[in-house]
């Protein structure tokens, strides 16, 4: 047995779910799960009538939403030093054929 794993159970809507982890992600874990049924727990508060299994797509969508902007927001912040780089190559190449007609 690999003595990294740790077994450990995770409450998300209300089911447990047991899961074999590295014993350095068990905190990540649990954070995701409690964040899961913090929002569960707003939408049943907010509408009585839906099934938990709304919540929980509800929840989803609210949290890849917000995964897709933060990676649009990451990829858009690269892209000013990428084009700089590929400035910079531009240059270095011209300046290359430049002394090299001279």
């Amino acid at each position: 047995m690999d003595d990294n794993k740790l077994s450990i159970r995770v409450n998300v809507a209300d089911r447990y779910y047991p899961l074999k982890i590295e014993r350095e992600d068990e905190e990540k874990i649990r954070k995701a799960a409690r964040m899961i049924n913090e929002k569960v727990l707003q939408y049943k508060q907010r509408y009585s009538d839906k099934d938990v299994q709304d919540f929980l797509a509800m929840a989803a969508l609210q949290f890849v939403i917000k995964l897709i902007e933060e990676e649009e927001k990451h990829n858009n912040d690269f892209l000013p030093e990428a084009l700089n780089e590929l400035a910079n190559k531009i240059d270095t190449v011209l300046e290359k054929k430049s002394n090299d007609v001279l």
